[in-house]
């Protein structure tokens, strides 16, 4: 076998793979400027509300309020505790809530668009739709994406939501710190770009996280067997992708933040 043979086969998959994710974002984009499909937009966002939300607060809960607790305890060791309302809402709007999201969204929603998406195909409910002339990209597919976003971005609400209130409660509370102080600060390094760019965030990791649980799913094969690895698949592609889009908004972020 030839080096060239070799790589042809070693490269064809992947490239058909990524060739094939390319031409459905294309087609999402062109179905966009049809009807929109209002009725399955608003039944798969509960869905995915539902599949997500405990998970979020499972997450959020310790992850965001833990952090923050033991940074308010530094900043109590340099005599700086009167500025904690400032690292938590940093700390929970750039990068806490994101991160949950990103879990959230990848391990919840995209998984659960493929599954769905990967038990219609294999029961061929795709192609009975392309057979009456119904597409199915514009049918399944566009609703799904933008249910995607909408709850990614509900769900960094929550994540921040939740990061604020519960690092007030802690700081005020356990720690001693003064409230006054606290919601003073909250807005000392965070502004509305930081908000902006964490609302960006959710929103692009919604649309990634949508698109490729569609494109998996659509293209699963090899029955029940296959949709599991179509599962597993889209788990770790989601996950890679959105932290990529993580670091790139959150070096815009830096320098053009408030804090700049």
């Amino acid at each position: 076998m030839t080096t060239s043979t070799y790589l042809k086969k070693r490269f064809n998959g992947p490239m058909q793979a990524m060739g094939g994710f390319f031409k459905m974002c294309v087609l999402v984009g062109k179905a966009m400027s049809r009807p929109f499909q209002w009725k399955e937009f608003i039944q798969y966002s509960w869905f995915l509300m539902t599949v997500a939300l405990l998970p979020t607060f499972a997450m959020s809960i310790p992850l965001t309020v833990l952090i923050i607790f033991i940074f308010n305890l530094l900043l109590q060791e340099f005599g700086a505790a009167d500025v904690s309302g400032a690292g938590a809402a940093l700390a929970s709007v750039t990068q806490l809530g994101p991160l949950v999201t990103v879990l959230v969204v990848a391990g919840a929603g995209s998984t659960a668009i493929c599954a769905d998406l990967g038990a219609r195909t294999i029961r061929e409910e795709i192609d009975a739709l392309e057979v009456l002339g119904i597409d199915p990209i514009h049918r399944l597919v566009v609703p799904r994406v933008f249910a995607s976003m909408f709850v990614a971005v509900l769900l960094n609400g929550a994540v921040i939501t939740i990061g604020l209130v519960g690092s007030f409660i802690f700081g005020v509370g356990l720690q001693n710190i003064s409230a006054g102080a606290y919601l003073q600060t909250l807005t000392l390094i965070t502004g509305l770009p930081e908000v902006l760019i964490s609302v960006a965030k959710a929103v692009a990791f919604g649309l990634i996280a949508g698109l490729v649980g569609c494109y998996r799913g659509l293209t699963v094969g090899g029955g029940a067997k296959g949709v599991g690895i179509a599962v597993n698949e889209t788990l770790v592609l989601c996950v890679v992708a959105l932290f990529a889009v993580n670091v790139i908004f959150t070096t815009i972020g830096v320098r053009f933040g408030t804090g700049h």
